[in-house]
């Protein structure tokens, strides 16, 4: 079980620069690679939402793209406990197989309704679990030192997203309506047979003998799992939400075609992802609070300019990719964060619980967003609210840093 006490430090332990052991490369690329290749299942209908609503099939995309987001987001809880207790190496090839089922369903029969297009959206979520694998996965395999790198290298696999971006609609255009289902579909078989056969087992790692329900409970009782919990719904749940609505607000708001609103979100998704592991990285040197703190004023900043509505090239690119790269950086933080105070046989039902949050913090913008567009003409008062949201982010991470200042400060006790 996590230790309460130990949750809320924004400084990494002190832990020797210890080597982490022989196949500790192998694990983390081959995890990196399954996160990568669920994520791009989890967002293929992300793109594909603008032409949709262009055929008539939906009325509008926000339902269709959040879907996926919120069921993958709380599948991470249970996903997160199986994994304490089977591992990685069982727990991948899982996932990726069972993504297949409803990617399959969506291409070959589930585009052409609004009903079929949220029943195939909804087991589409079961792709999105396959983060809270990969955290207590990679974690297994490094010492503390190193594990802020190690969680940021896999977090930034989050970067599939962006692999749905750039192919999704290209194929669809060019091959037809099944084809950027069915090449996914056969991308994650094949990585299933490769995780069955190589994905190793960390030597130290030993399954949780508790009860997975037991232990998610055990964890949701700590101050700690609910303060990262927040600061994680900011920083994935604000990339979630761009990555699923991004593509419509350009179309919307700047009159861009569906190729340009893909390249646009591709670009956003690039720049998140390659800050992702300089969070981790940061984490681990400067500490996570300062971090964070650097990460949600950028936000703040950035969100303010951006609801102003200002012409896309160059003020609002500037502000969406600062948003991106703040939000990146914020995410990689929290992880190695949580990577870094919790036990290591309850990492995966932390994680579960925290990537849950994060999941459930990009399910609720898109929908705002198309409220407040429809109420108000403008997706200003959306986005202001995502600068709201930073400020009580920083008002966390200051608690955060006041009361490990306070540990940190007293004497020992013999």
């Amino acid at each position: 079980m996590a230790q309460p006490s130990t949750a809320t430090r924004t400084r990494p332990p002190s832990a020797p620069a210890t080597a982490p052991p022989r196949g500790a490369v192998r694990a983390l690329v081959l995890a990196t690679i399954g996160f990568a290749l669920t994520s791009w299942a989890w967002a293929l209908l992300s793109p594909l939402g603008p032409v949709y609503v262009q055929r008539g099939v939906v009325p509008e995309a926000a339902l269709l793209v959040a879907v996926p987001v919120v069921v993958g987001s709380l599948g991470r809880i249970p996903v997160g406990a199986l994994t304490d207790r089977l591992g990685g190496r069982v727990m991948f090839p899982l996932i990726a197989l069972a993504s297949v089922v409803p990617v399959l369903f969506l291409g070959l029969v589930g585009q052409h309704s609004a009903a079929t297009l949220l029943v195939g959206g909804f087991f589409l979520g079961i792709a999105g679990t396959a983060f809270a694998i990969g955290v207590p996965y990679v974690n297994s395999w490094f010492p503390p030192g190193r594990r802020g790198l190690a969680t940021g290298i896999f977090g930034a696999s989050m970067g599939g997203t962006a692999i749905s971006a750039f192919t999704t609609v290209p194929l669809l255009t060019a091959v037809g309506d099944s084809a950027p289902f069915v090449v996914t579909a056969i991308a994650l078989c094949l990585y299933a047979a490769v995780a069955w056969l190589l994905l190793p087992t960390a030597p130290g790692w030993t399954p949780s003998r508790g009860a997975a329900l037991r232990g998610t409970v055990g964890v949701l009782r700590h101050r700690g799992t609910w303060e990262a919990s927040c600061l994680y719904a900011l920083s994935f749940g604000g990339y979630v939400a761009f990555a699923v609505f991004l593509p419509t607000l350009l179309s919307t708001w700047y009159g861009l075609g569906s190729a340009e609103a893909s390249l646009g979100l591709a670009g956003f998704v690039l720049v998140a992802v390659l800050l992702r592991p300089l969070g981790g990285v940061l984490a681990d040197r400067a500490g996570a609070g300062r971090t964070l703190a650097v990460s949600y004023l950028a936000v703040l900043a950035a969100a303010l300019l951006l609801s102003t509505h200002p012409v896309l090239v160059p003020v609002g690119t500037v502000a969406l990719l600062v948003i991106a790269g703040a939000l990146g950086l914020g995410a990689g933080a929290v992880i190695a964060l949580v990577a870094q105070v919790t036990e290591p046989s309850a990492v995966g039902a932390v994680t579960g619980v925290v990537g849950a949050a994060g999941g459930l913090g990009g399910f609720v913008p898109p929908i705002l967003m198309a409220a407040a567009l429809t109420t108000t003409g403008t997706y200003a008062p959306a986005i202001l609210l995502l600068a709201a949201a930073a400020v009580g982010a920083l008002a966390i991470t200051w608690t955060l840093s006041r009361r490990g200042s306070e540990r940190a400060a007293r004497p020992a006790v013999a």
